[in-house]
């Protein structure tokens, strides 16, 4: 155990006491092995210098906060029963992953965090022999952890089964609204497949956990009998003569016939998974006992653990929506900050549309506020409908409504909308209904890593027959699009960045129509898809004089307009642009489109270019860095327009790709 460190309250604090001294744990601890000496009491102190770094941390890198400050004890003590990486530690999701990344060696990364070099905000296998999975989408750790039992019960690894290796899931109670976790959860049941399941239960995944189980478990907090029980247990236990504290440490046992009335322990053990809890995810002691005996278990046992979300710090638990994800407040310049985000468009347009027709629904998955739905919510309860972390759900329950009769709108991230391609495809594709899918977050995200790009929403929703795409190039565009988008009968999308919008020419277009924003001499064609448009003419802008041979378009809608196909067909070279994957996306399309009208007019084809993300992951950082790495900022565009005018090759990029680890 390393030395750990001697200063003066002086040093440490300004009300400050003279000559009293204070242990200074956490920067001792480098590995999970320098917690195994530490006494409770330090492991209390420890827990404090854990939440005052991670709040002087976040609070000025941005970050997950509120996850993070109530797991503080719980990360301890697995960490003090487990033996990680031997055993496997698997966290869903991941955001709650910080505390395991302080105590496994990488502290000093903190300062970068979600930065290029820094720390990646969800486990990140290319950085510790740790992490085992990145689980920044939900509901995923229990499928992981079946397999991951499996095949060490295959290599004779696994404990009991001719190994001492454990697989640990810590599943927060959100994860438990994605229905690919209850397919985990029965099969973990039928196979008997030997897994430790941490259920953290703070009552809030993001916004207020959705779930009959949850409800289930908050009923389990406050159930009066059981809280009277188990307090009165919890005074008079520790009095008994001789065996008061070991007859302490085992009260679960005591208060288990309590438990077994009520609905979460019934609900695992009717899937063959065994139940232990709740246990107060604050008390390491108690944990470390729980913990110890739930890994003798032969089979699946959740261990169900109740935390505070924020704990430590009142505006965490006060505010937990702003304080789950904590972001740093934008610079912005004159130009943006004279307008509105394209969330806050989104959200009030809906609102003013709800207002006039009563068919106009909203449906979430766990995303009501960073989606714009709040003041949905607030103003259409009725109307309002948050599924949980239930993607596919969602979606066949909004084609439901629209067979109905309704005008659902499903608004989720970009990202998420891969989880629901097969029910976008043929639940409500196959039967062309009126659904509009609003993504937000579409394009580069940025600090979130390769797991919240949203650059597939275009390629996908193109593959669906009869399904038209908006993108907004200006936050006055998504009211027109939204409109637009109500009115049709088939399905619909309508994507817009996490960035703010970027200073443009000032006009919007209508319908589904393209808007010429510059025209040029016939020399070149720019087709630019949602943000990429004023970033083209920001392009414009730098290239002065030379900018006379470009004609620029905002494409605005997908399948593209007709008629701008046809014009961009009279120009010499066409260029199209995109912040989403180029490969089967938007300018893949357009190409096409132009391909086929120039066979059809027996005309000449035009020298072509696609611009837009190659098919790698990429790593976190900066949206408007990565943008320039990709070469789809404005100076970057100005190179690629000058280039293909002078009949020069695009040249290739070096794209820093999120490291791809080996498992075995």
């Amino acid at each position: 155990m390393k030395l750990r460190l001697l200063v003066t309250l002086r040093d440490l604090r300004a009300d400050n006491v003279p000559g009293r001294l204070v242990v200074v744990i956490l920067p001792s601890i480098e590995t999970p092995a320098d917690l195994q000496a530490l006494s409770y009491e330090e492991l209390k102190i420890l827990s404090q210098e854990i939440r005052d770094f991670i709040i002087s941390t976040v609070t000025k890198t941005g970050g997950h906060l509120g996850s993070n400050l109530g797991v503080v004890e719980l990360t301890l003590a697995l960490h003090r029963v487990f033996e990680s990486p031997k055993d496997i530690l698997l966290w869903d999701t991941g955001h709650q992953a910080y505390v395991h990344k302080l105590i496994t060696g990488r502290r000093y990364g903190f300062k970068n965090l979600r930065e290029r070099g820094g720390l990646s905000g969800y486990p990140n296998r290319s950085e510790s022999q740790h992490d085992w999975i990145e689980s920044s989408h939900a509901s995923t750790a229990l499928s992981y952890a079946h397999g991951l039992s499996v095949a060490l019960e295959q290599r004779k690894e696994l404990i009991g089964h001719g190994g001492k290796r454990h697989v640990v899931a810590i599943v927060g109670d959100g994860s438990l609204t994605g229905g690919m976790a209850y397919e985990a959860l029965n099969n973990l049941g039928h196979s008997n497949q030997r897994v430790v399941i941490v259920l953290n239960d703070n009552g809030r995944s993001y916004a207020p956990t959705i779930s009959k189980l949850s409800e289930s478990l908050t009923t389990l907090r406050l159930n009066r009998t059981y809280l009277t029980l188990r307090d009165r247990i919890r005074r008079l236990v520790p009095r008994l003569p001789r065996v008061g504290k070991a007859a302490y440490l085992g009260i679960d046992g005591f208060t288990s016939v309590v438990r077994e009335m009520v609905t979460p322990h019934t609900f695992f053990e009717n899937l063959g998974v065994r139940y232990v809890g709740p246990i107060d995810g604050h008390n390491i002691e108690a944990l470390e006992n729980v913990l110890r005996s739930a890994a003798e278990w032969d089979g699946p046992i959740v261990v169900h653990t109740l935390t505070q979300k924020g704990r430590g710090y009142e505006p965490a638990v006060s505010d937990d929506l702003k304080m789950h994800d904590y972001k740093l407040p934008p610079r912005l310049n004159d130009d943006m900050a004279k307008g509105v985000t394209f969330n806050q468009a989104f959200s009030n347009a809906l609102v003013a549309m709800a207002s006039e027709d009563d068919r106009i629904v909203a449906i979430t998955a766990a995303m009501a506020g960073p989606t714009g739905l709040l003041n949905f919510q607030s103003r259409f309860p009725t109307r309002f409908f948050d599924v949980g972390i239930a993607e596919q759900h969602a979606v066949t329950a909004a084609a439901g409504m629209a067979m109905g009769g309704l005008k659902p709108v499903v608004a989720i991230y970009s990202t998420f909308f891969s989880r629901a391609f097969d029910q976008a495809h043929l639940d409500v594709g196959l039967l062309n209904l009126p659904v509009v899918f609003v993504f937000d977050r579409a394009g580069i995200t940025g600090d979130d890593g390769p797991s919240h790009h949203g650059l597939l929403d275009i390629a996908l929703c193109m593959a669906i027959p009869n399904m038209t795409v908006f993108a907004p190039s200006s936050a006055e565009e998504v009211p027109v699009m939204l409109e637009s988008a109500l009115s049709m009968s088939s399905p619909t999308a309508l994507r817009f960045p996490k960035t703010l919008p970027q200073p443009f020419d000032g006009n919007v277009g209508e319908g589904l129509n393209a808007r010429e924003v510059v025209r040029g001499d016939g020399s070149l064609c720019v087709l630019a898809v949602g943000k990429m448009a004023p970033a083209a003419y920001k392009a414009l802008e730098l290239l002065g004089d030379e900018a006379r041979q470009i004609t620029l378009y905002d494409v605005r809608v997908l399948p593209p307009d007709p008629k701008m196909i046809d014009d961009a067909l009279t120009h010499e070279r066409i260029i199209t642009i995109e912040d989403a994957t180029r490969h089967g996306g938007a300018g893949t399309l357009m190409v096409s489109a132009v391909r086929s009208r120039a066979q059809e007019l027996e005309r000449p084809f035009p020298t072509t270019r696609i611009l837009g993300v190659p098919r790698v992951y990429l790593e976190h950082h900066r949206p408007d860095a990565l943008l320039a790495e990709l070469g789809l900022d404005a100076e970057g565009l100005a190179g690629a327009f000058t280039r293909l005018l002078s009949n020069q090759p695009e040249f290739a990029r070096h794209i820093p790709e999120s490291p791809r680890p080996n498992y075995f």
